[in-house]
């Protein structure tokens, strides 16, 4: 075992599931963002945590909204995820300039992601801050499902996408 930078060894923890933010900001316009770094926290109340940078425009959105949708993306939605998290909600309007379609939402007001395997309707329930990032923990008060989806995309990194399915 070789002693390493730590930079060199969290090079190597892809492949890793990548998940959809999704906040409205006032105006009405929609961000999506991918992240990584993102778990079920807590099964009673069903609770969902996500990390995002304090420079990130969905970190503020999140922090003004109080409310934010977590979307499982299925094949096909990797140009927009790459898009998506290359392009700043702040300068852009990401579901315009995508192949994302969005669906209303039952509890909150962040929208869905059509076609998304999974999509989990969250409200705020505590943050902690992490060095220069947030983790906002959001209990889950609405899900939905995608009948017609059965596989989701892992992140290898580099804007690279593999397809994980049930064996």
């Amino acid at each position: 075992m070789n002693r390493v930078e730590v930079s060199e060894a969290l090079a190597r923890k892809y492949p890793e599931w990548v998940v959809l933010v999704v906040t409205k900001r006032s105006d009405g316009l929609v961000d999506v963002m991918p992240a990584g770094w993102a778990m079920v926290t807590s099964g009673q109340p069903p609770m969902f945590a996500v990390s995002v940078g304090h420079r990130r425009y969905t970190h503020e959105l999140i922090e003004e909204g109080g409310e934010f949708v977590i979307a499982f993306p299925s094949p096909g939605m990797g140009p927009a995820i790459d898009y998506c998290g290359s392009h700043s909600g702040r300068d852009a309007d990401k579901i315009a300039n995508t192949t994302l379609d969005v669906l209303p939402s039952s509890e909150v007001k962040p929208p869905l992601i059509k076609g998304a395997i999974v999509n989990l309707e969250c409200r705020l329930a505590g943050t902690l801050r992490t060095g220069d990032h947030t983790i906002f923990a959001g209990e889950i008060v609405a899900a939905h499902v995608e009948e017609d989806v059965r596989s989701r995309l892992v992140n290898f990194g580099g804007n690279c996408y593999a397809v994980a399915r049930p064996a």
